[in-house]
């Protein structure tokens, strides 16, 4: 395996500026997540690091050689591709030898390499079959064996499970997370769905607008989002906002009125900030309770949605908007009743004018940043 810097890679095409200087470390062994909207870069990205696309301006290392203008078979990686692109005329053995064979390796040496990794996905009994004759994951995993048995430095995966039925897509991402700690392999990983990238992810690289916004790992992310952007990326259901405005300021307590008037307390410390200014004011849906009686708001419910375990109350706080809540499963409330909840103090996110969080203060949720 291999560690992979990136240092201020850009690329362009024509006149339209696609990544604005991307600097990244990626150590040997990590798994990192790429992850943003559509049309933030991060297929680029992925494609820059397999040599598909070239660099227009900055350095690629991989294990600590700088590979830009080297040719994708020169750089020790192996790329997973959301379409599998398999070979239908050929077996699965097939399929995953070919890239063995091309490469001049003795007969013996493939049927060996083949078949420890047909073992470790768990298709070494479909080594026959054409891939028409395969699941959709089972053609996924022939895919993925086709890269391990290259043993190369640098797994890159582009959005792997994306063709995948809902439960399909839950076993093969476990699977991938058996697998990784199995192989210590470095894995580069672009995904749209932030479960993906919680769950699998050493490290998270949430992109914007062909920037990097934050990185770190998946519950510093979550705990303590550095912009408005990654607060309302990172978590399911997303993050809600409110328009607010500071009415006190302090080091370690901020009082904040809502737009209906509704004073807030919030342990955040706002001594940047002047009386008066404007803010958005972050709460998670599982940050709020039915049962807390601080910084209390009422609302209706206009929407019920169970899902077993716990269930989304989609509430209509007038002047304020919808907020969305997260309750237990087991509850009782329909469309149209009227509910109240409270939110905690030290739960709550404040944004400046230009995004960018103010400190937390005494949090509950503290968690480390990487190193």
């Amino acid at each position: 395996m291999a560690s992979v810097k990136l240092n201020n890679i850009k690329k362009r095409f024509g006149d339209v500026d696609v990544l604005h200087g991307i600097d990244l470390d990626i150590k040997d062994g990590e798994f990192v997540v790429l992850i943003g909207e559509s049309g933030c870069g991060k297929s680029t990205l992925l494609r820059l690091l397999s040599g598909l696309e070239d660099i227009t301006e900055g350095d690629l290392y991989i294990d600590g050689e700088r590979v830009n203008g080297r040719s994708p078979a020169k750089r020790g990686i192996a790329m997973v591709f959301q379409s599998y692109a398999l070979y239908p005329h050929m077996n699965v053995f097939k399929n995953m030898a070919f890239g063995l064979k091309i490469a001049g390796k003795d007969k013996a040496f493939v049927n060996n390499k083949v078949l420890e990794a047909a073992k470790k996905l768990k298709i070494d009994h479909l080594l026959n079959r054409l891939p028409r004759e395969l699941s959709g994951g089972q053609r996924q995993r022939v895919a993925i064996g086709r890269a391990i048995v290259r043993d190369p430095k640098v797994f890159l995966f582009d959005e792997p499970l994306s063709n995948l039925d809902a439960s399909l897509r839950v076993q093969t991402r476990v699977e991938l997370g058996k697998l990784h700690q199995e192989l210590k392999a470095t894995v580069v990983y672009v995904t749209h769905d932030q479960v993906e990238a919680m769950t699998l992810g050493d490290k998270i690289v949430v992109m914007n607008k062909g920037r990097v916004e934050q990185v770190g790992s998946p519950l510093h992310l979550y705990h303590h989002p550095q912009t408005q952007f990654v607060a309302g990326f990172i978590g399911s259901p997303k993050m809600n906002f409110l328009s607010a405005r500071i009415t006190e300021v302090g080091p370690e307590n901020t009082q904040i009125m809502l737009e209906s008037g509704r004073v807030i307390s919030a342990a955040i410390d706002s001594s940047s900030l002047e009386k008066g200014a404007h803010v958005q004011l972050g709460l998670r849906p599982e940050h709020m309770s039915v049962t807390c009686d601080k910084n209390t708001l009422e609302g209706k419910i206009t929407l019920v949605e169970h899902l077993g375990e716990q269930s989304y109350l989609y509430v209509d706080i007038q002047q304020e908007g919808e907020f969305v809540l997260k309750v237990d499963g087991d509850n009782q409330y329909q469309a149209g009743d009227n509910v109240t909840f409270g939110i905690k103090p030290n739960s709550l996110y404040l944004f400046n004018h230009q995004g960018h969080a103010l400190p937390r203060v005494n949090s509950n949720l503290e968690t480390k940043p990487l190193p």
